[in-house]
């Protein structure tokens, strides 16, 4: 692969990370928390590349391409996931309001880290905007023979690392932020509206999906 071409993949590869998704919205959310949570999610949202990156590689991609049911059947879960993050947002806000009102919470919330990584991990996975690029953007930076799956992940390896800069850079202009967004009325506020938006995605998905 030539620099222009490389170049040029790279250019891709910064409209997919900068076009708003669930990957935006879960760091966003995961940044109301801590910087620490927010970058993990990043890290794992950007992970994800090199999952799909390796899928492409030995070729399971490939099957997944050509077989319409189970590439609607990876949509469907993705869209299922990302109305659970949704849901999920808004039963944390009905927390931070109990709190806040001074009832005791009945359940520990788990939100360290390594759950936002692995929230981030799995909707990357599960993420159809992702999933197509590599399914169909991908292959064709690809030699026709040999090299291919090592070339397959150093294209992965790059989206990841634009990701992660772009993901990044979000959670770090969230904490900036920290001290307006820490008011418990804008939290919640924010708790709900990237649940309705990770809720709203899920169902489109799901509906695409379905009728196809």
């Amino acid at each position: 692969m030539n620099p222009a071409t490389y170049l040029a993949f790279c250019g891709l590869c910064v409209l997919l990370a900068i076009t708003p998704g669930p990957d935006t919205f879960l760091t966003l959310r995961y940044s109301l928390i801590r910087t620490r949570t927010g970058l993990a999610s990043a890290a794992g949202s950007s992970l994800g590349s090199l999952v799909w990156a390796a899928l492409v590689g030995i070729g399971l991609a490939t099957l997944l391409e050509q077989s319409a049911d189970a590439y609607r059947i990876v949509r469907l879960l993705g869209g299922l996931y990302l109305i659970y993050l949704g849901i999920r947002a808004f039963w944390f806000s009905r927390k931070h309001r109990a709190a806040d009102a001074g009832a005791p919470e009945t359940t520990p919330v788990r939100r360290g880290a390594f759950g936002a990584f692995g929230a981030g991990l799995l909707s990357c996975c599960l993420n159809p905007k992702v999933g197509l690029f590599f399914l169909a953007v991908v292959p064709q930076f690809l030699p026709q023979h040999g090299g291919r799956f090592g070339l397959t992940m150093v294209l992965g390896a790059t989206d990841a690392v634009i990701s992660m800069v772009y993901l990044g850079s979000v959670s770090f202009v969230a904490a900036k932020a920290n001290v307006w967004l820490k008011r418990p009325r804008v939290t919640k506020m924010l708790e709900r509206v990237s649940g309705a938006i990770l809720a709203a995605l899920g169902i489109g998905t799901i509906a695409t999906a379905a009728l196809e």
